[in-house]
C-alpha cells in the first residue's frame, strides 16, 4: 500500500508531459497549415478571359412592329338603279380589272325610260319651234304697231318657256341614258372580288351592295409606334411636309414564317396625336405587291430604320458591366491586366450594344470571364478557336 502511493505522482507527471507534447505538435501543425494557406492565396493564377478587338463600323438601328396588311383600297360595288339582277359576269374571288363588267341588271325598264325621255324632248323641240314662229310674227306686227306691247311680251315669254322645257327634256334624256348605262355594273378598280351578296333574279334597289373589291397592289400595313420612338415620327412628318419630295422613311416587311419580303416599302402616314388608351401613335406603310404575296388581313411585322450611326464601336451586351459611376467595359492592356473603361451607351442593334464613347479602335475588350474581375487584375486571354464561340 505505501509502495503504490509512492509511484502515483510519477505516473501523473508522465501524463502531463505527454499532454503538453501533443499540444505543441498540434500548434506546430496549425502554424504550418496557416502559412500554407497564405502562400496558396498569394499564388492564385490569373483569371481566364475571352477578348475581342474593337472595330468601328456603320450601324443602323432597326425595330420591328406588329401590323396587319390591308388592301390599298377596298371599294363597295353598289347598284345605281333599281331592277332585277339578271346575271353575274365574274367568278367570285377572282381578280378583275378596272372597267370589267361584273353584273347586268334588267335593261328593259331603262330602255323604256330612255324612249320616253327622247319623246318628251321631241315635244319640247316642237314647242320651241312653234314659239319661235309665233315670236317672229308678233314682233313683226309690233314694229308696225299692229299688236299691243302686251301681245309681244306674251309671245316672248312663251318662247323662253319653250326653250326652258327643252332644256329639261334634254336633261331627262341624259339621265335616262345614264340609267341605261348603269344596268351594266363595272369594276371601279382592279382587285380581287368578294362573295356576291345577291343571286341572280333578286330585286335590288338603288344603293344595294353587290360585292366588294380589294386592291392588292399596293398593300397598306397599319401598325402602332410606341410613344418613345420619336425619331421615326419626326422623319415621317418632315417627309410629308416636303411636298416636292417623296416620303423617304423606308420600311421592310417580315412575313409570318420569319422571312423578309423582297420589296422595300415606305411609311406614308403617321398620326399627329397620341392614343391615350394605348400610348401609341398610328402609322401606315405602303408596300408594292405585284405577285400578291401579301394577303389582306395577314399579320406581319414592319421593320423600320430608326437611327443610323457612322464609325461607332459595338460590343456584345454581355461585355457591358455596371460600375459605381455607370456602365463600364473591361479592356486588356499590354501587361495583360484588366482595366476599367467608363463608356457611354447608345441603343442596341441586332444584339450588340452601341458605344458612343469609351472605346477606341483596336482596344481588346473582355466579353467572357467578368465575374469577380477587378481593375488592375492580371488576366489570361484564352480565346476560343472560332469567333462564334467567343460570342
Amino acid at each position: 500500500m505505501p509502495l503504490e502511493m509512492y509511484h502515483r505522482p510519477s505516473a501523473r507527471k508522465g501524463l502531463i508531459f505527454s499532454g503538453l507534447s501533443a499540444l505543441l505538435v498540434l500548434a506546430g501543425c496549425s502554424s504550418e497549415d496557416g502559412e500554407g494557406q497564405q502562400a496558396g492565396a498569394g499564388g492564385m493564377p490569373p483569371a481566364a478571359v475571352v477578348v475581342q478587338q474593337a472595330e468601328p463600323a456603320d450601324v443602323t438601328v432597326r425595330q420591328d412592329y406588329a401590323g396587319r396588311a390591308r388592301g390599298a383600297r377596298e371599294v363597295e360595288v353598289r347598284a345605281r338603279i333599281s331592277g332585277i339582277l339578271e346575271q353575274r359576269l365574274y367568278e367570285e374571288g377572282q381578280m378583275v380589272r378596272e372597267g370589267d363588267a361584273l353584273f347586268r341588271i334588267d335593261r328593259k325598264p331603262a330602255e323604256a325610260a330612255l324612249q320616253r325621255a327622247r319623246a318628251q324632248r321631241q315635244v319640247a323641240e316642237a314647242d320651241v319651234q312653234q314659239a319661235e314662229r309665233e315670236w317672229n310674227r308678233i314682233s313683226s306686227l309690233f314694229e308696225r304697231n299692229a299688236v299691243s306691247e302686251r301681245d309681244r311680251d306674251s309671245a316672248q315669254s312663251a318662247l323662253e318657256l319653250a326653250r326652258a322645257n327643252l332644256a329639261v327634256a334634254n336633261a331627262g334624256v341624259a339621265q335616262a341614258e345614264l340609267d341605261l348605262g348603269y344596268t351594266d355594273v363595272t369594276a371601279p378598280i382592279s382587285g380581287v372580288t368578294s362573295l356576291e351578296d345577291f343571286p341572280e333574279g333578286s330585286l335590288i334597289d338603288t344603293g344595294t351592295l353587290l360585292t366588294t373589291i380589294v386592291q392588292l397592289d399596293p398593300v397598306h400595313v397599319r401598325f402602332a409606334l410606341p410613344e418613345n420612338d420619336a425619331n421615326i415620327r419626326r422623319a415621317a412628318r418632315e417627309g410629308m411636309v416636303r411636298a416636292d419630295q417623296e416620303q423617304n422613311v423606308s420600311a421592310r416587311l417580315v412575313l409570318a414564317d420569319g422571312s423578309e419580303y423582297g420589296l422595300d416599302g415606305r411609311i406614308d402616314f403617321t398620326a399627329s396625336t397620341l392614343d391615350p388608351r394605348t400610348g401609341t401613335v398610328s402609322a401606315r406603310a405602303v408596300f408594292p405587291n405585284p405577285d400578291h404575296v401579301i394577303v389582306p388581313g395577314q399579320f406581319v411585322r414592319v421593320r423600320v430604320e430608326l437611327q443610323s450611326f457612322d464609325d461607332v464601336i459595338t460590343v456584345p451586351e454581355k461585355a457591358v458591366a455596371q460600375g459605381q459611376n455607370g456602365p463600364v467595359v473591361y479592356v486588356v492592356d499590354e501587361e495583360s491586366k484588366a482595366r476599367v473603361r467608363q463608356v457611354e451607351l447608345g441603343p442596341v442593334s441586332d444584339g450588340r450594344q452601341i458605344l458612343l464613347s469609351g472605346l477606341e479602335a483596336g482596344d481588346r475588350y473582355i466579353v467572357s470571364g467578368l465575374v469577380n474581375l477587378r481593375d488592375g487584375a492580371a488576366v489570361n486571354v484564352t480565346n476560343p478557336d472560332s469567333p462564334e464561340e467567343a460570342n
